[in-house]
Protein backbone atom coordinates (compact mmCIF):
# COMPACT_ATOMS: atom_id res chain seq x y z
CA UNK A 1 0.00 0.00 0.00
CA UNK A 2 1.35 3.62 -0.96
CA UNK A 3 0.15 6.73 1.15
CA UNK A 4 0.42 9.80 0.31
CA UNK A 5 1.64 11.89 3.66
CA UNK A 6 2.38 15.63 4.20
CA UNK A 7 2.17 16.17 0.28
CA UNK A 8 4.53 13.37 -0.39
CA UNK A 9 3.79 10.23 -2.57
CA UNK A 10 6.72 7.26 -1.99
CA UNK A 11 8.70 6.42 -5.69
CA UNK A 12 9.50 3.00 -6.43
CA UNK A 13 11.55 2.28 -9.22
CA UNK A 14 10.34 0.26 -11.52
CA UNK A 15 13.04 -2.48 -10.95
CA UNK A 16 12.24 -2.70 -7.35
CA UNK A 17 9.72 -4.68 -5.61
CA UNK A 18 7.09 -4.17 -2.96
CA UNK A 19 5.18 -6.54 -1.79
CA UNK A 20 1.23 -5.64 -1.71
CA UNK A 21 0.74 -6.54 1.81
CA UNK A 22 3.47 -3.74 2.62
CA UNK A 23 3.48 -0.18 3.46
CA UNK A 24 5.37 2.69 2.02
CA UNK A 25 4.03 6.54 3.73
CA UNK A 26 5.65 9.73 2.43
CA UNK A 27 8.65 10.68 1.08
CA UNK A 28 10.19 7.45 0.48
CA UNK A 29 11.79 6.13 -1.98
CA UNK A 30 12.69 2.74 -3.17
CA UNK A 31 16.16 2.44 -5.51
CA UNK A 32 16.95 -0.05 -8.60
CA UNK A 33 16.24 -3.66 -7.69
CA UNK A 34 15.58 -3.15 -4.21
CA UNK A 35 12.82 -5.56 -2.17
CA UNK A 36 10.18 -4.55 0.16
CA UNK A 37 8.92 -7.64 1.45
CA UNK A 38 5.57 -9.00 3.38
CA UNK A 39 4.53 -6.79 5.78
CA UNK A 40 7.11 -4.17 5.84
CA UNK A 41 6.41 -0.64 7.04
CA UNK A 42 8.35 2.50 5.52
CA UNK A 43 6.70 5.55 7.39
CA UNK A 44 8.97 9.03 6.72
CA UNK A 45 6.84 10.91 8.91
CA UNK A 46 8.12 14.92 8.46
CA UNK A 47 11.57 13.60 7.03
CA UNK A 48 12.52 10.63 4.56
CA UNK A 49 13.50 7.58 3.72
CA UNK A 50 15.75 6.14 1.13
CA UNK A 51 16.21 2.91 0.00
CA UNK A 52 19.14 2.15 -1.91
CA UNK A 53 20.22 -0.05 -5.14
CA UNK A 54 19.13 -3.82 -4.37
CA UNK A 55 18.98 -3.21 -0.95
CA UNK A 56 16.63 -6.06 0.82
CA UNK A 57 13.92 -5.01 3.65
CA UNK A 58 12.73 -8.29 5.01
CA UNK A 59 8.99 -9.04 6.47
CA UNK A 60 7.90 -7.20 8.98
CA UNK A 61 10.44 -4.31 9.36
CA UNK A 62 9.87 -1.26 10.00
CA UNK A 63 11.52 1.80 9.05
CA UNK A 64 10.82 5.55 10.27
CA UNK A 65 11.76 8.99 10.42
CA UNK A 66 14.65 9.84 8.55
CA UNK A 67 16.31 6.48 7.19
CA UNK A 68 18.82 6.06 4.83
CA UNK A 69 19.99 2.98 3.51
CA UNK A 70 23.05 2.41 1.07
CA UNK A 71 22.89 0.45 -1.56
CA UNK A 72 23.06 -3.88 -1.01
CA UNK A 73 21.74 -3.40 2.32
CA UNK A 74 19.84 -6.19 3.82
CA UNK A 75 17.68 -5.58 6.70
CA UNK A 76 16.24 -8.53 8.68
CA UNK A 77 12.87 -9.53 9.41
CA UNK A 78 11.27 -7.53 12.43
CA UNK A 79 14.20 -5.14 12.39
CA UNK A 80 13.20 -1.45 13.28
CA UNK A 81 15.11 1.02 12.22
CA UNK A 82 14.38 4.85 13.38
CA UNK A 83 15.78 8.00 12.31
CA UNK A 84 19.59 5.94 11.21
CA UNK A 85 21.87 6.08 8.45
CA UNK A 86 23.23 2.37 6.97
CA UNK A 87 26.22 2.54 4.69
CA UNK A 88 26.81 -0.01 1.90
CA UNK A 89 26.72 -3.65 2.08
CA UNK A 90 25.96 -3.65 5.76
CA UNK A 91 23.66 -6.62 7.31
CA UNK A 92 21.15 -6.67 9.66
CA UNK A 93 20.00 -9.30 10.90
CA UNK A 94 16.67 -10.46 12.33
CA UNK A 95 15.29 -8.27 14.94
CA UNK A 96 17.65 -5.78 15.37
CA UNK A 97 16.80 -2.28 16.55
CA UNK A 98 18.61 0.98 15.42
CA UNK A 99 17.73 4.10 17.15
CA UNK A 100 17.90 7.59 16.19
CA UNK A 101 20.99 8.75 14.33
CA UNK A 102 22.42 5.66 14.85
CA UNK A 103 25.34 4.92 12.42
CA UNK A 104 26.39 1.36 10.72
CA UNK A 105 29.42 1.86 8.57
CA UNK A 106 29.43 0.00 5.41
CA UNK A 107 30.17 -3.34 5.51
CA UNK A 108 29.68 -3.68 9.04
CA UNK A 109 26.90 -6.24 10.32
CA UNK A 110 24.82 -5.68 13.66
CA UNK A 111 24.30 -9.93 14.71
CA UNK A 112 20.72 -10.91 15.69
CA UNK A 113 18.54 -9.50 18.36
CA UNK A 114 21.36 -6.42 19.00
CA UNK A 115 20.31 -2.71 19.61
CA UNK A 116 22.43 0.40 18.40
CA UNK A 117 21.47 3.10 20.10
CA UNK A 118 20.75 6.80 19.59
CA UNK A 119 23.79 8.66 18.46
CA UNK A 120 26.11 5.67 18.37
CA UNK A 121 28.24 4.31 15.49
CA UNK A 122 29.20 1.31 14.28
CA UNK A 123 32.36 1.45 12.27
CA UNK A 124 33.15 0.21 8.82
CA UNK A 125 33.36 -4.02 8.56
CA UNK A 126 32.56 -3.56 12.38
CA UNK A 127 30.41 -6.83 14.01
CA UNK A 128 27.89 -6.56 16.85
CA UNK A 129 27.50 -9.47 18.33
CA UNK A 130 24.04 -11.02 18.90
CA UNK A 131 21.71 -9.57 21.48
CA UNK A 132 24.51 -6.56 22.37
CA UNK A 133 23.46 -3.00 22.63
CA UNK A 134 26.03 0.11 21.15
CA UNK A 135 26.16 3.17 23.09
CA UNK A 136 28.57 5.61 22.06
CA UNK A 137 32.05 3.56 20.77
CA UNK A 138 31.34 0.75 23.27
CA UNK A 139 29.39 -2.92 23.32
CA UNK A 140 27.16 -3.78 26.29
CA UNK A 141 26.52 -7.30 27.27
CA UNK A 142 22.45 -7.71 28.49
CA UNK A 143 22.69 -7.15 32.17
CA UNK A 144 26.15 -5.56 32.00
CA UNK A 145 25.76 -3.21 35.07
CA UNK A 146 27.16 -0.35 33.23
CA UNK A 147 24.49 -0.20 30.69
CA UNK A 148 21.99 1.56 32.45
CA UNK A 149 24.26 4.18 32.75
CA UNK A 150 25.77 4.42 29.89
CA UNK A 151 22.08 5.19 28.25
CA UNK A 152 21.35 7.58 30.51
CA UNK A 153 24.13 9.60 28.69
CA UNK A 154 22.66 9.31 25.88
CA UNK A 155 19.67 11.47 26.15
CA UNK A 156 17.52 9.96 23.98
CA UNK A 157 14.57 11.28 24.92
CA UNK A 158 15.82 14.87 23.37
CA UNK A 159 17.44 13.47 20.36
CA UNK A 160 14.36 10.83 19.48
CA UNK A 161 11.87 13.41 20.74
CA UNK A 162 13.11 16.89 21.37
CA UNK A 163 12.10 16.66 25.31
CA UNK A 164 13.98 17.61 27.83
CA UNK A 165 13.81 15.65 30.98
CA UNK A 166 15.63 14.15 33.96
CA UNK A 167 16.52 10.69 33.17
CA UNK A 168 14.97 10.18 36.55
CA UNK A 169 12.07 11.40 36.12
CA UNK A 170 10.67 8.48 33.83
CA UNK A 171 6.75 9.23 34.24
CA UNK A 172 7.57 12.96 33.63
CA UNK A 173 9.68 11.69 30.61
CA UNK A 174 7.39 9.40 28.90
CA UNK A 175 3.98 11.63 29.50
CA UNK A 176 6.00 14.28 27.63
CA UNK A 177 6.95 11.81 24.80
CA UNK A 178 3.62 10.44 24.04
CA UNK A 179 2.76 13.94 23.83
CA UNK A 180 4.97 14.54 21.32
CA UNK A 181 4.42 10.90 19.47
CA UNK A 182 0.42 11.70 19.48
CA UNK A 183 1.06 15.14 17.70
CA UNK A 184 3.39 13.33 15.18
CA UNK A 185 0.58 10.50 14.81
CA UNK A 186 -2.44 13.05 14.15
CA UNK A 187 -0.78 14.27 10.62
CA UNK A 188 -1.55 10.97 9.36
CA UNK A 189 -5.53 11.91 9.95
CA UNK A 190 -4.96 13.39 6.24
CA UNK A 191 -3.13 11.03 4.80
CA UNK A 192 -4.33 9.56 1.40
CA UNK A 193 -3.93 5.93 0.18
CA UNK A 194 -2.93 5.82 -3.45
CA UNK A 195 -4.42 3.56 -5.99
Amino acid sequence: MRIRHRGFEPVVDESAYVAPNATLVGQVRVGPRARVMYGAVLDAEDAAIEVGECSIICENAVLRGGVSLGDHVFVGPQATLLGCRVERCAYLATGVTLLQEAEIGAGAVVAIGAAVHARARLGREEFLAPHMVQVGERAYAPGDPGLPEAISQVGFAQVAFGVDAEWTDRIARYERIAEVRSAQFATHADDEILP
